[in-house]
């Protein structure tokens, strides 16, 4: 009996020992694969200062340098036409011509009275000077001289307007009235848009708004064209819009080869300035959290988390502004599993 329980002890003590062994060979067989596993392959790059130039980009409209609708002064019945749609005028070019009939039948009926008046005012001065009328007979005999000579002023002025001129030079287009329609002051004629030149007019944000100047220079591009185009800032508005908060700005640009058509859209792309000593990192880089973004750099072969700051970006790079320092080296890619202290294998980019 006593030897019974001696044998079954010697078998437990040896099961125990080749399962004890087992288990501890297999635990060195996985400890390198784990510490493998947990060192994980990134890449990086290795931050280095550099210049940049700070451009806001901005959203803006193209206006024509001059435009107006054109209308007649006085109303009638258009008796000619005397520009094509869409065609080029020069400044003072006659438009359009009202029909003047009466105006100038009542031109010959004052300048008739004026003509009268004039010689009773004539004749009354000499009768004063011989004192065979009074002077306050003179004085009613001057004014009806002075009154004709206005009728024949207004009626004249009035002749004047029958003719529309364009009061600049640009591009007419299309007409609303027809030989002989019946036009009044307001009867739409036709636009008229100075194009040669283009204004453009956008908002900055006001933390902007100290760096602004006249005579700045900005780029600007429209929707379906890649052509950049150059424009210069002439007019800033005194004063910030309360409710946006923004600064309006109006720039001008040349368009003597009438590429730009007024009322387009513009992507503004406006220099602020120059920063010497930049820290940019990729986009990729950056990674959202609740209070702002973070960024993970190399330590001591594991990765450590750093809030950051930014501020203007590129198509890649975004400007950091307070948290690294040039020489940090950040981890670009396979970062969205990283967690602080992770042990990391890093592959340097250029």
């Amino acid at each position: 009996m006593k030897i019974k329980h001696i044998i079954y002890t010697l078998i437990i003590l040896g099961l125990g020992t080749l399962i004890f062994y087992r288990i501890s060979e297999n635990s060195e067989q996985n400890k390198p694969s784990e510490q493998k596993k947990l060192a994980a392959i990134v890449y990086g790059k290795v931050l280095q200062p550099q210049e940049f130039a700070d451009n806001l980009s901005l959203s803006g409209t193209l206006e024509a340098n001059e435009q107006i609708e054109v209308r007649s002064e006085v109303s009638g019945v258009v008796e000619q036409i005397n520009f094509e749609e869409g065609s080029m005028v020069t400044k003072g070019q006659a438009l359009i011509k009202v029909n003047d009939i009466e105006l100038r039948a009542q031109l010959k009926q004052v300048q008739t009275a004026k003509g009268l008046s004039s010689e009773n005012a004539r004749r009354a001065k000499l009768l004063l000077e011989k004192e065979a009328i009074s002077q306050e007979e003179f004085d009613v005999a001057n004014a009806e001289y002075q009154s004709a000579q206005a009728q024949v002023q207004l009626i004249q002025a009035q002749l004047s307007k029958t003719i529309v001129r364009a009061p600049f030079s640009g591009k007419i287009g299309l007409r609303s009235i027809s030989k002989g329609s019946y036009i009044s002051p307001n009867t739409l004629i036709a636009q008229l848009v100075n194009t040669s030149q283009l204004k453009i007019t956008f908002s900055i944000p006001e933390k902007y708004a100290q760096t602004m100047k006249v005579n700045q220079t900005l780029t600007f591009t429209t929707s379906g064209s890649k052509e950049t185009y150059k424009a210069t800032i002439y007019a800033i508005e005194p004063a910030i819009e309360i409710e946006s908060r923004t600064l309006k700005i109006r720039a001008i640009t040349n368009n003597n080869d009438g590429k730009l058509i007024p009322g387009t859209f513009a992507n503004v792309s406006l220099p602020l300035e120059k920063l010497q000593n930049a820290l940019l990192v990729p986009t990729e880089a950056l990674i959202p959290i609740q209070n702002g973004k973070k960024i993970f750099v190399v330590e001591n072969g594991k990765a450590k988390e750093i809030i950051v700051e930014t501020g203007a970006r590129t198509d890649k790079e975004i400007l950091i502004t307070s948290g690294l320092k040039a020489g940090d080296t950040i981890l670009t890619s396979g970062v969205m599993s990283l967690r602080n202290d992770s042990p990391v294998k890093v592959k340097l980019q250029n």
